[in-house]
C-alpha cells in the first residue's frame, strides 16, 4: 500500500448534478423545475396557499389558550423514589428534593418544582423528609403512614387524586 494507491471505495462519492447545462445533460432547459408558473421560479414561497380559498390554518377552529406563565413540575411516583432509596442512590436520612432526585438519576432535569404522586406499591422508607411543591392526597397519606413528612409551601394544599 502506497500513498498514490489510496482511493475511495467504489461508489462512495458521486459528482453533483450540474443543472441547466443543455438538453443532453438530462437536467437542462427547465432544470428539474417542470414548466412555467410561479413555483418554477426561485425565491417564491407559497406554502399554505390554496388558490382563492381561505388558508387551511385560518379555517381551523381555535379554542383556549396556552398559559405562558404556567409552571411545569416534575411529577414523580413514590415507588420510583423507593426504588432509588433501595438501590442506595438516594439518602433517606437527608431531605429529598428536586436536586437530590436529579443527582440520583430519578428525573432528568429540574423544572419548576416537584409534585409527588402515590405509586402502585407501598412506600416503606421510615422518616423520610420531602421538600415538594405539590403532593397528592395518596402520597401524603403514604409518606405519613411510613413516619415521614412532606414540606409543602403554605399556599399549596394537597391535590385531589
Amino acid at each position: 500500500m502506497r500513498l498514490n494507491e489510496l482511493a475511495d471505495n467504489e461508489g462512495s462519492s458521486k459528482d453533483r448534478t450540474r443543472i441547466g447545462r443543455g438538453i443532453g445533460s438530462g437536467k437542462g432547459k427547465t432544470g428539474g423545475r417542470g414548466v412555467k408558473g410561479q413555483k418554477s421560479r426561485s425565491g417564491v414561497s407559497v406554502n399554505g396557499f390554496r388558490g382563492e380559498q381561505t388558508n387551511l390554518i385560518q379555517q381551523m377552529p381555535k379554542r383556549g389558550f396556552n398559559n405562558p406563565f404556567a409552571k411545569k413540575f416534575n411529577a414523580v411516583r413514590l415507588d420510583r423514589i423507593q426504588t432509588a432509596i433501595d438501590a442506595g442512590r438516594l439518602d433517606a436520612k437527608g431531605v429529598i428534593d428536586v436536586t437530590a432526585l436529579v443527582g440520583a438519576g430519578v428525573i432528568r432535569r429540574a423544572k419548576d418544582g416537584l409534585r409527588l404522586i402515590a405509586g402502585n406499591n407501598e412506600f416503606t422508607s421510615k422518616k423520610v423528609t420531602f421538600k415538594a411543591d405539590h403532593a397528592s392526597k395518596g402520597a401524603l397519606a403514604a409518606v405519613e403512614a411510613a413516619g415521614g413528612k412532606i414540606d409543602l409551601p403554605a399556599a399549596a394544599p394537597a391535590e385531589a387524586e
